[in-house]
This record gives C-alpha cells, structure tokens and sequence, in this order.
C-alpha cells in the first residue's frame, strides 16, 4: 500500500503495554498509527487534520472517554471506536449518545477489532463527494444550492429536512443516536423532545425513500439511523 494512502488512526489508551499492542498489530495490517496517553493530550492532537479514525479507551486519567468523545464531536466527524472494560447496556448507551460510532469491550479478539476498523472505515467513505456534491447510490445533495435529486428526479425539502438528510449523508453508513443527530442538527441548546428526530426521519422517508425502490435510510433499533446504500 502506497504510504500516502494509510489510514491514520488515534489511539488514546492510559495503558502503556496496550497502546504499544495495537499501534504494533494496526501498523501490521497497514495503518498509521499515533498514541496519546489522555483525553487532554487527544484533543490536543484531534486538532490536526487527516485522521480517519480515534480508538477510544473510556477510563483515561482525568477526562474520561465520555467527555472527550463529547469534545471530539464538537471539533470533528472522524469515527470513534470505544474500548471500555465495562459491558453495561447503559455504558454503551451513554457512550453512542455522546458520539461514539461503535464499541468493544476489553479482553477484545484483535481480529474483531480489526474487523470493526475496517467496517467504520469502509462506511465512512459511503458518501461519495464531488465538489460541493454528496453522492450515495442515486441520490445526490448539492450543498451549496441545497438541492436533492434521486434518480435524476428533483426532491423538494424543507431548511430542517435538508440539514438532517446532509448530516447523515455526511455520515453515511455510521449509526447516528437520537441525542447526535438533535445535538448536531438542531443545536445543543434546543429544549423540545428526542422525538422531533423521528418526525423528521418520517419526512425524509416519504420523500427519499417511499417513491423509490430501494431503501437507503435505515433504523437501528435501541440506538438511531443511518443513511446508506445497500450492496
């Protein structure tokens, strides 16, 4: 593989003997590997630009992983994988809620990891882009003149459905969290109901998806949407 074509993946891991474990097995399989030791020394470096991936270990020394997924989403869309010792349900919850795209619990087969790598990598490169154009299958968005086509045919959408459907296709193939898309969408200081997200994914639907044969928004139940075309 050409070097300038790596992908470059962040390990922020407290644990010296595992950081150096998964930068030793990602460089095997082809990745560029960096490491940070906490959460303030990885936003510090989720600054710099080119990353495609952050592996995320959730009990860092002073902010733990929560917060600095939470701080992340602020700056960046790169994909995050949590490595948490913890298996509970709320854990996970809490975890894709604050803009976690997966997880995987600690002890981890490396060949699940890896796995999971190559699936978030090969789904964030979903959404074709052309200029100021997203491309999935064959629906096409047109940011800077917010217009949407699918098979050619004109889709008329409202300022919110817009910003919603662009969000996801800039995301797309990733399951985004009610919470994400409101926080993303909507703004963090919007006070209404989860709900208004599900509102509008019914919108899109009847618009996108309905007249068409083929689906391309997609429910994961228990955890959010995702946009993507089927293969």
């Amino acid at each position: 593989m050409d070097e300038k074509v790596k992908p470059r993946i962040l390990v922020v891991e407290d644990e010296a003997s595992l950081a150096r474990f998964l930068q030793l097995e990602l460089n095997h399989e082809g990745y560029q590997v960096e490491t940070a030791q906490n959460g303030y020394e990885a936003l510090g470096r989720i600054g710099e630009a080119g990353w495609d991936l952050v592996l995320l270990d959730l009990m860092l020394p002073g902010l733990d992983g929560f917060e600095v997924c939470r701080r992340i989403r602020e700056q960046a869309d790169v994909p995050i994988i949590m490595l948490t010792a913890r298996d509970a349900t709320l854990d996970k919850v809490k975890g894709l809620d604050t803009g976690a795209d997966d997880y995987i619990t600690k002890p981890f087969a490396v060949e699940e990891l890896l796995a999971r790598i190559r699936a978030k990598l090969r789904r964030a490169g979903t959404a074709r882009q052309e200029g100021d154009k997203l491309v999935i299958g064959d629906l096409v968005i047109r940011r800077g003149t917010r217009q949407v086509t699918r098979s050619g045919q004109i889709i008329p959408l409202t300022r919110r459905e817009f910003d919603l459907l662009a969000y996801l296709a800039e995301n797309a193939g990733l399951v985004l969290s009610r919470e994400t898309i409101l926080n993303r969408v909507w703004g963090f200081d919007y006070c209404g109901n989860t709900n208004v997200v599900d509102v509008y994914i019914r919108y899109l639907r009847a618009k996108i998806d309905e007249p068409f044969p083929t689906r391309l928004l997609h429910t994961v139940r228990g955890v959010g949407y995702t946009l993507r075309e089927e293969k």
